[in-house]
């Protein structure tokens, strides 16, 4: 096998398009040991922090998504993408990468869009169940495409699709015959229920300020809880805990052992992130899904539903929360029959092996 490869990963602005492609990236060098990647960014955005510490080189593109609404900003957006296609084709001539592979983000358009025009092999991974714009645009260009939710067709040339799934953290997803573990680690107890809330790794406001709201109900109830807050929140989380006894109730700006929090939860909040629901199909737990409304396009809305259509999801409005959040809570913690035919129905939608089957299609593609 031909290990001497060379790929460019192109794309970011947030972690659910980061993780992906460094996931990717990984499989790419447990496939092909010596191969070389080159990531393209966009400047100033996470991926030129991220990507480096993770151990690969990574090139900035001046790109930026348009504003939807009247802005200065959009004076500069033509400059920005003849800019970005100029050095995009400067770094692609100058690696000569054999694939080049785009994650989504406002980098990814001006590489694949040049790759493609170039002759150089293109793939597209699609996170969400609605597409952006930009990989829209892509499709028509780009040889193949990866996705992780069914009727892609709607957006995508069919005869492009390939269904994987979405990469996800291996050592996040890994709870089996650890809840004890978990149990000890967050000072739980084993006969009562637990209900973990996770914003993202910011947090998410609204849903803080729910649970804080009905802080004294988790308590009251004999609900135990998981609160992730972000750092912004934790401060006023933290004394709405102690302001009800800390007994059963965690609140902590970051969780780092992942894996333990699921293998401890009974039923999760989450927001609706690709890579978040991706993870929760495959460790299998009863969710409450509260899709943000200051996502581009509104993604979170449309990969929850395509969960709650499947009947493998409760979605709560943004909106609704402070009305509904807890209803819904209480409702699955006194409904066994209810948690259980989520659980069931979620486990259908779980990818545990997605990173490879991208990588087999990439394979495809190689001369």
């Amino acid at each position: 096998m031909t290990t001497n490869r060379k790929f460019i990963i192109s794309g970011g602005g947030s972690g659910g398009h980061i993780f992906p492609a460094i996931a990717i990236a990984n499989s790419l060098k447990e496939t092909y040991p010596n191969c070389e990647i080159l990531f393209v960014g966009a400047k100033d955005k996470m991926e030129m922090e991220k990507v480096p510490a993770a151990g690969f080189k990574i090139e900035g593109l001046w790109i930026s998504g348009f504003q939807r609404s009247l802005s200065p900003k959009n004076l500069s957006f033509p400059f920005k993408v003849i800019s970005s296609l100029k050095k995009a084709k400067k770094i692609i001539k100058n690696f000569k990468p054999e694939l080049v592979i785009g994650v989504g983000g406002f980098a990814s358009g001006p590489t694949l869009y040049q790759a493609a025009k170039m002759g150089i092999p293109t793939l597209i991974q699609e996170q969400n169940s609605y597409p952006g714009i930009t990989n829209i645009i892509l499709s028509k260009k780009v040889d193949k495409i990866c996705v992780a939710y069914d009727n892609m067709e709607k957006y995508f040339p069919a005869k492009k699709i390939y269904f994987t799934g979405n990469p996800i953290r291996k050592d996040v997803v890994q709870i089996n015959g650890k809840r004890e573990e978990a149990l000890k680690y967050f000072g739980l107890s084993a006969d009562k229920p637990v209900v973990l809330v996770v914003g993202g790794s910011l947090g998410a406001r609204t849903i803080n300020e729910a649970i804080e709201k009905h802080i004294r109900d988790f308590y009251s109830r004999g609900i135990q809880l998981i609160w992730q807050t972000g750092k912004k929140y934790f401060p006023q989380a933290d004394t709405a805990v102690k302001a009800v006894g800390e007994n059963g109730i965690t609140a902590t700006a970051f969780i780092t052992k992942m894996d333990l929090a699921y293998a401890a939860a009974d039923i999760v909040v989450s927001r609706a992130g690709a890579i978040a629901i991706s993870e929760l199909c495959v460790v299998r737990k009863p969710v409450i899904l509260v899709p943000s409304p200051f996502v581009a396009e509104d993604h979170q809305t449309k990969n929850a539903l395509a969960l709650m259509t499947n009947h493998a999801a409760v979605l709560v409005k943004d909106v609704e929360l402070e009305e509904k959040l807890m209803h819904e809570i209480i409702r699955l913690v006194d409904n066994e029959v209810d948690r259980q035919n989520l659980i069931n129905n979620i486990t259908q939608m779980g990818v545990e092996d997605a990173t490879m089957a991208i990588v087999s299609v990439a394979n495809s593609l190689l001369k």
